[in-house]
C-alpha cells in the first residue's frame, strides 16, 4: 500500500471524491493535475464533483499519476465501471449549458468515431452560430429558475463552446456519422423574422460540412418508411458511452448492453436514410428563398 492510501475509501465513496482527496495530499491543484494527466482543469473538476460519466481508464490514469497503490488505481476503475453500467442522470445547474457543452466536448475529443441521430433539429456539431443560438435560448429559458436570472450571456457562453466542439470536424483522424430527418430542415426554430436567412446559412453550412472526407450526413426523408419511429436525439462516442438527450437532462451510460441496443437503433436509420442529400437540401434552399424573397417584397409597416 502506498504512502497516498493510509485512509483507504470507504466502500460507498465516490471514485470522483477519493481522488480529489489523493490530489490535497499530493498538494496538487486541478491545473497541475491536469497538466499531469494531459486533461483539461475543468475534466478533473467535473470528475472530481461526480458531475461527468468519466472513463474508467481515465480514472485509473489519474489515480496512478497520484501515486495510489496498483490495487487502489484499478479499484477505482473497476467501481467507475459498475456506477456507468447503469443510466445515470445528468441534470445541468441552470444558466450552465456551456458545462454540458464542454463535457460532450471532451468525450467528442477522446472518440475516433462519434455517430449522432436528430429527429427534429439539426445536429450540434453541425449548426452554424444563429442556428445553435436560437436553440440554445429554447432551453436556458426552460431551465431559467427566477426573473433575474439572465439569459444572454449563458447562451452565448453555451454557443461558443458549441462551436468550439466543431473543430473536430476538420480532424482527419475522426469519423462523425449523422442521420437527421428531413423533418429537422422543417422546424422552425429561429425567430419568424430571422428564419429564412438563417436556414439558408445552414443548409449552405451542411453542404459545406458533407464535403468533408471524414464526415458522413445522411437524411431520413419525409416519404421513407422507416423500421423504428424516431423518438429522440442520441451521440454514440465509440463503442464506451452513449448520450439520450431529453428536455431536462442527459442520459449518459457506458453500460455494454445499452450501447449495443442504439448501435442498432442508428443502424437501421442509417440504413433508411440516403446520403444523397442534396436534392433535399435543393428543396428547401428553394423553399426558404421564397420565404425570403417575400419578406423583402412585403411593404414595410410606418
Amino acid at each position: 500500500m502506498s504512502a497516498t492510501d493510509s485512509a483507504p475509501p470507504a466502500p460507498d465513496e465516490p471514485p470522483g471524491v477519493t481522488l480529489a482527496r489523493l490530489r490535497k495530499q499530493r498538494g496538487l491543484s486541478g491545473t497541475e493535475l491536469a497538466a499531469l494527466v494531459g486533461m483539461s482543469q475543468p475534466k478533473i473538476s467535473r470528475i472530481e464533483r461526480g458531475q461527468a460519466a468519466p472513463d474508467p481508464r481515465d480514472i485509473e490514469k489519474i489515480a496512478r499519476a497520484l501515486g495510489a497503490s496498483h490495487e487502489l488505481a484499478l479499484d477505482l476503475a473497476q467501481r467507475s465501471a459498475e456506477a456507468q453500467n447503469r443510466i445515470t442522470d445528468w441534470r445541468p445547474a441552470p444558466l450552465n449549458l456551456a458545462t454540458r457543452q464542454n463535457a460532450v466536448g471532451d468525450w467528442e475529443t477522446n472518440a475516433v468515431t462519434v455517430r449522432e441521430f436528430t429527429p427534429t433539429i439539426i445536429p450540434g456539431l453541425l449548426q452554424t452560430s444563429g442556428y445553435a443560438k436560437a436553440v440554445l435560448l429554447a432551453f436556458q429559458s426552460l431551465i431559467r429558475t427566477t426573473r433575474e436570472q439572465t439569459i444572454d450571456k449563458p447562451v452565448l457562453a453555451a454557443v461558443s463552446a458549441r462551436l468550439k466542439r466543431q473543430e473536430m470536424l476538420a480532424t482527419p483522424d475522426k469519423r462523425l456519422h449523422f442521420v437527421l430527418t428531413e423533418n429537422a430542415l422543417r422546424q422552425r426554430v429561429c425567430p419568424p423574422e430571422q428564419l429564412p436567412a438563417e436556414m439558408l446559412a445552414q443548409i449552405s453550412h451542411l453542404r459545406t460540412q458533407a464535403a468533408r472526407p471524414n464526415v458522413t450526413i445522411a437524411i431520413i426523408a419525409d416519404d421513407a418508411i422507416t423500421k423504428i419511429p424516431p423518438l429522440h436525439s442520441f451521440m454514440l462516442f465509440d463503442n464506451d458511452l452513449l448520450l439520450v438527450d431529453v428536455y431536462n437532462t442527459g442520459l449518459v451510460s457506458r453500460g455494454a448492453e445499452d450501447i449495443d441496443f442504439y448501435e442498432r437503433v442508428f443502424t437501421a436509420f442509417a440504413a433508411d436514410a440516403t446520403e444523397d442529400i442534396d436534392p433535399i437540401l435543393r428543396r428547401y434552399e428553394l423553399q426558404y428563398s421564397r420565404e425570403l424573397q417575400e419578406g423583402l417584397d412585403r411593404p414595410s409597416r410606418t
